[in-house]
């Protein structure tokens, strides 16, 4: 089971709206995608900066409530940096 679960939305270069969920399975966090609501979850083995950018906002607006420790931002700014070096990074 997911130990933490976060979705958002968003359009990608080509106008198709996709929601996104990012779970944390192990210390890892892996992406799903689907187009329309009743549509079956897509795996997304590359996820692009924009949605690792994406999930660590969320992260950061949890950590802020108290939902998530603040380790797990760390570790998030981590793996984008591990993905896509030399990646300016807010806050």
């Amino acid at each position: 089971m997911p130990k933490a679960e976060i979705s958002w939305k968003r359009v990608t270069e080509t106008g198709e709206k996709l929601q996104v969920t990012a779970q944390r399975v192990g210390g890892e966090w892996r992406f799903w995608h689907r187009a329309r609501r009743f549509d079956q979850w897509q795996p997304v083995p590359e996820p692009p900066l924009e949605d690792w950018l994406l999930l660590l906002d969320a992260v950061q607006r949890l950590i802020t409530r108290r939902r998530l420790q603040p380790d797990h931002e760390a570790l998030v700014r981590r793996r984008i940096l591990e993905r896509f070096p030399g990646t300016p990074l807010p806050g």
